[in-house]
């Protein structure tokens, strides 16, 4: 699963840009996608200064899986449903589709906060 580390194996190595790429996990790219979001998610329950009760009801979940969010525990969410947390929080989610660069391999999902 995961590479030796770079303290082990006494060398230096160059992040890919995703830490759950660089940590071997085969869903990277799935798990970065939520994370963003759930960052996202805080940052708008922060900014507002709600409780977790008041998200729970914001959100239709129960105040556990508020607390699970905050603390970045997202097995049991999805991305449309952190997306779908996000406009019941009256922010906008907007996806776009291009071709990749022909410089890099795979295609990937990019989520930044405006």
């Amino acid at each position: 699963m995961a590479k030796p580390s770079a303290e082990l194996s006494g060398k230096i190595v160059r992040s890919s840009g995703n830490v759950f790429t660089d940590l071997g996990f085969a869903d990277a790219g799935e798990r970065q996608t939520k994370v963003r979001l759930a960052i996202a998610i805080n940052d708008v329950l922060q900014r507002r200064g709600l409780s977790q009760g008041k998200a729970a009801e914001l959100l239709n979940i129960n105040q556990p899986k508020v607390s699970a969010l905050s603390k970045y525990r997202l097995e049991g969410f999805s991305v449309e449903r952190l997306m779908r947390f996000l406009t019941s929080l009256n922010q906008d989610v907007e996806i776009i589709i291009r071709n990749r660069p022909r410089t890099r391999r795979p295609g990937r999902v990019f989520v930044t906060a405006a």
